[in-house]
């Protein structure tokens, strides 16, 4: 596809935006959906206790260390009436004073179903409900204020099927999507019969109300070179956490590549509508993109698994980012970021393109240079930042037509300073979070394990932490930062920066446990 390069200059904003498409506000400050609102914003505009003149004063409060055989956090922490809830890789849900850490509840995951198992989704409060998921593919509703559960459903028993999308709960009902890791279970293993959904859930009862399918019902397709059974089409997973449009009934999410085959909406987004789940528009961003872990391997053997490899469509360049929603001039926009390193922006209505831009180029037989989890909208610009795209850099576009406002690389400095500086064969220049946002700054985490604050008009780095140090944890384990988490972001709420630090896919040795770490004045 030919798409246009933006020359990156610092350019005066051509064309602001109205405050209709600003987020919904959120006048009591709390931070209680991975997404910050409905739209996908990523942004707080009632957080004024910490401002670009004072940013520099952050310091550490309080942490909160993770066994240290339980590995590395995912889940986005959620700010609510003075309780912050998160949850860890130990397979618990914890609920704790937002203020001191002070232990208010803990939920164990592992009293449903057998196995163990891990919170990797940001959970969602809403009403008296704490929601979020697991990687068996379940999805809880525990009461917020004693954590005692009031109901689980298990979304998918597809082996590998899992619950990374965060769930965002509008009008009594619970939209969340399903993946799977099906495609990294080895070869030993009959590939693949997950398909990725969207599922729209009674908030009160856990009941599915619709669900929409991302392919058709894989089928039995020949064998693979081992003699196990193949079946296509197959992925389409659903990563992230939809965003809804409260005034025209439409949830928008974006999917992920195909497993086996090529069919249905992979690479796409999706407009569905909240009342029935039937399609108002899907638009796919790949011709075709089939990718398994196999694709990945530099074994001819392995290479056998990876039927598409040759023809150099085994990609990943999933749509695993979230969606923003927001209005230019009157029409309303959604945009999107992909693993391929492109920004989308389409109509929300016709899902007509209006503009995108190349932030980064991918890299070989996989996309993780590109657009990772998500973006932040603060009603003047457009923040993303790009993953391992050597380096990564955060951007700020004009939403109405997507040139670059600025833009801040991965500092040069990153790896060869701080606790990074002792490991620079595992150190790399890329930011890992999704990004946000609050009045007059962007907060964005990086793979050399310094959380920072930029300012929102230069780009300029206004505060920056090294989380790559011993901390004592308020649950009296000891901790250790590392690469910023991915799958969510910092979250900024009431003079608080919450963020979760260690991420398994920058493995800095840590003789300690990973730790959730809050900063304030």
């Amino acid at each position: 596809m030919a798409i246009p390069i933006v020359v990156s200059l610092v350019v005066p904003l051509t064309a602001m935006v109205s405050p209709a498409g600003a987020a919904v506000p959120r006048a009591s400050g709390d931070w209680s959906t991975w997404q910050g609102d409905r739209l996908g914003s990523r942004f707080n505009p009632a957080e004024h206790a910490i401002t670009p003149a004072n940013v520099g004063g952050l310091k550490l409060k309080w942490a909160f260390a993770y066994p240290k055989e339980a590995g590395t956090p995912r889940s986005q922490p959620a700010v609510a009436d003075g309780t912050v809830y998160f949850g860890g890789p130990d397979g618990k849900m914890y609920a704790r004073d937002a203020r001191t850490g002070g232990a208010r509840w803990t939920f164990d995951l592992t009293t449903v179903g057998t196995g163990g198992t891990q919170v990797q989704d940001g959970p969602a409060v809403s009403g008296g409900r704490v929601y979020f998921g697991d990687i068996r593919g379940y999805l809880y509703a525990v009461d917020r204020r004693t954590g005692r559960l009031d109901w689980v459903t298990r979304l998918d028993a597809t082996p590998g099927a899992v619950v990374t999308s965060s769930p965002i709960v509008v009008d009594g009902r619970v939209y969340v999507g399903v993946s799977s890791g099906e495609n990294v279970a080895g070869k030993d293993h009959a590939c693949c019969t997950f398909r990725g959904h969207l599922d729209a859930l009674d908030a009160r009862t856990g009941k599915v109300a619709w669900r929409y399918y991302t392919v058709p019902k894989p089928k039995r397709d020949g064998t693979w070179p081992n003699g196990l059974p193949r079946y296509a089409p197959s992925g389409g997973g659903v990563w992230s956490s939809p965003a809804v449009d409260p005034e025209t009934h439409t949830v928008y999410v974006g999917t992920g590549q195909n497993y086996t085959g090529s069919g249905g909406h992979f690479d796409s987004v999706l407009a569905l509508d909240t009342r029935t789940g039937r399609a108002r528009w899907t638009r796919k961003m790949t011709d075709v993109d089939t990718w398994r872990g196999e694709c990945g391997s530099q074994d001819p053997a392995d290479q056998k698994y990876c039927p598409n490899l040759p023809d150099g469509t085994a990609l990943d360049f999933d749509l695993g980012a979230a969606p923003n929603l927001f209005t230019v001039g009157g029409r309303r926009l959604v945009g999107i970021g992909q693993k391929v390193g492109v920004y989308h922006v389409l109509d929300a209505r016709t899902g007509k393109a209006v503009w995108r831009r190349q932030l980064s180029t991918p890299m070989p037989n996989g996309g993780l240079s590109g657009i990772q989890w998500g973006s932040s909208y603060d009603g003047h610009r457009l923040y993303v930042a790009t993953y391992m795209a050597d380096p990564g850099t955060l951007f700020a576009l004009d939403p109405a037509t997507g040139h670059v406002l600025w833009q801040a690389p991965s500092p040069a400095d990153g790896c060869t300073t701080g606790g990074a500086a002792k490991y620079p064969d595992l150190c790399q220049r890329g930011f890992t979070p999704a990004v946000t946002t609050t009045p007059g700054l962007v907060w964005e985490g990086a793979m050399d394990g310094k959380m920072r604050a930029y300012s929102a008009d230069t780009g300029r780095i206004l505060w920056s932490y090294d989380t790559m140090r011993d901390v004592q944890g308020v649950n009296g384990l000891p901790g250790r930062g590392g690469a910023l988490s991915g799958g969510g972001g910092a979250v900024v709420s009431h003079g608080l920066l919450y963020t979760q630090t260690g991420y398994a896919f920058t493995p800095y040795p840590n003789d300690r446990g990973s730790a959730l770490m809050v900063f304030g004045r």
